[in-house]
């Protein structure tokens, strides 16, 4: 979980905010704006690229275990088991 201090929070949340307003979804745009502020704003080198990376695995490694594993769950009660 990315443990981030209460105080950085609120900027943060304001760019969320501004990605929904705007209709970001994961169709293309999310992978255009993640790849063109790694290109543009990540210092070259292979650690800070490494880093970067590291960054987008352990978000999906946090929504395959707080939100994927949770509707599975679901579905599975919904529907049964395989």
């Amino acid at each position: 979980m990315p443990y981030v201090i209460q105080e950085k929070r609120s900027d943060l949340d304001r760019v969320v905010d501004l990605m929904h307003d705007l209709d970001i979804i994961a169709n293309g745009d999310l992978n255009y704006i993640l790849f063109k502020y790694c290109k543009y704003h990540v210092t070259p080198g292979y650690k800070n690229y490494k880093n970067f990376l590291g960054e987008l695995e352990e978000c999906c490694a946090e929504i395959r275990r707080r939100l994927l594993a949770k509707y599975e769950d679901l579905k599975i009660q919904e529907n049964g088991d395989v």
